[in-house]
């Protein structure tokens, strides 16, 4: 077998994957950009937003499902040619997120302090994670009509559209971000929560651009042409609700991990957040070629055609591998150089080395669960994927890491290898999910 598909197969996951891993790379890039801004202004106000960035994660979480519900049924009603009904995913994904929104932001407003206060007990990085948090949770339901959007666009293979407007917000999320923080083009100076505010202000102009195109385009597709349907949103509930969950719990497993390494130390958690950030440098794109995954394996199924489904899954894990294998290399070549992008402080730089190694060697194992796991939404076996990810996180990795960092004193290098072998682990055990087939046979 050769290292990558034949020429064919990897043109389609290339211009289907490529935009999609564009944009989710510009992610990355605007994370890793917001902690190198913020963290000018010291190790306090690093930790604090990044405490603040993954409590909002929670946040979030129970809104971003739906991207992945909404672009599996868009591409399995494109795949049985029912042009006139492609958007109705999109619109009932749209009603839910509001719905699922306004209790959340009020939750998280009025709770901002007690849920960053139980994070950590540093007062100043308590302080700077309240304010960075109100910010961010004011965006959730900007959050989650974007997701929607984004999986209708990805859902109908037009990936290239969502790109460019990621990238517009990201722009701008820099550019406002940048003015808040220091001061600057004549706006207030606010140090690290105008990181969040920035973006608050760049999720709302992600929203609009959507919006307007999507009016403009996706009228053919029945695109607020009717009311969504009670059946379809049901339908949209049960598909997407599992994935919301399993983000929920994946981001307050991620949460936790934040706190058990704020028992080891304020310089363990302030570099964390970077390390985190550049983690996600090759998560994301990983997790974007895995969308693709879930378009080629849901229109297969929707053609009735399981073989060609099935190899698609493995076609795109193999161009993941190479491609997180290529991205992983200055990390674990120059990890000081990357490190020293963020901070100066040498005694962070040095906490963060050997894990930023072991982060970038140990991703491209970490492709075969990037990649199937989006495979298996689009084949529509989310409670599965749900059932999978939360076991290995909540019963196997958090133990572990708790016991081998605060309670036997491992510290952050023992919990970076952990995190390394769960997620190892979870590859095996989606990989000998795909090869079963069972999933073939899901119904959505």
């Amino acid at each position: 077998m050769s290292l990558l598909p034949a020429r064919s197969r990897l043109r389609t996951i290339t211009l289907l994957g490529l935009p999609i891993m564009g944009g989710m790379l510009s992610q990355s890039l605007l994370n890793l950009v917001d902690a190198a801004m913020v963290g000018s202004l010291g190790k306090e106000a690093l930790a604090g937003v990044g405490l603040g960035s993954y409590a909002n994660f929670m946040a979030i979480a129970l809104v971003m499902g739906l991207g992945a519900g909404v672009q599996a049924m868009v591409a399995r009603r494109r795949g049985q040619g029912r042009e006139t009904e492609v958007a109705a995913p999109l619109n009932e994904g749209l009603l839910i997120a509001a719905l699922l929104a306004v209790p959340l932001t009020l939750l998280c407003w009025f709770n901002a302090e007690r849920i960053i206060g139980f994070l950590s007990s540093d007062q100043g990085v308590v302080e700077i994670g309240v304010d960075y948090f109100h910010w961010r949770s004011l965006a959730i339901i900007a959050v989650g009509a974007n997701f929607a959007f984004r999986g209708y666009w990805n859902g109908i293979r037009e990936s290239g559209l969502y790109l460019r407007i990621l990238v517009v917000m990201h722009l701008a999320n820099v550019a406002i971000s940048y003015g808040l923080i220091f001061g600057k083009f004549g706006l207030p100076e606010m140090g690290a929560e105008g990181s969040g505010l920035g973006t608050c202000i760049a999720m709302f102009l992600g929203s609009a651009l959507y919006l307007s195109i999507t009016l403009r385009r996706g009228r053919a597709h029945g695109f607020l042409q009717a009311r969504p349907q009670f059946s379809g949103i049901v339908s949209m509930l049960r598909l997407s609700m599992p994935n919301s969950l399993q983000q929920l719990f994946f981001a307050t497993g991620i949460t936790t991990l934040f706190w058990i390494i704020a028992q080891v130390g304020t310089a363990e958690l302030a570099i964390a957040h970077v390390l985190v950030n550049l983690a996600l440098f090759l998560i994301l794109p990983g997790v974007g070629l895995g969308m693709a995954a879930t378009t080629l394996v849901s229109h297969s199924l929707g053609a009735n055609k399981p073989e060609d489904a099935y190899r698609w899954g493995w076609d795109v894990v193999r161009v993941a591998a190479v491609a997180l294998f290529i991205m992983g290399m200055p990390f674990w070549l120059a990890p000081h150089f990357v490190l020293s992008l963020f901070t100066q402080d040498p005694a962070l730089i040095a906490l963060g080395e050997w894990p930023l190694r072991i982060t970038g060697l140990g991703m491209t194992l970490d492709a075969t669960a990037l990649v199937l796991t989006q495979a298996l939404l689009g084949a529509g076996a989310s409670r599965t994927v749900m059932s999978v990810n939360l076991g290995s996180q909540w019963l196997i990795f958090l133990p572990c890491a708790y016991l081998a960092g605060p309670v036997l004193g491992g510290g952050l290098l023992l919990i970076w290898l952990l995190q390394s072998g769960y997620r190892a682990l979870n590859s095996i055990i989606f990989a000998i999910m795909w090869r079963r087939r069972h999933w073939a046979d899901i119904r959505i």
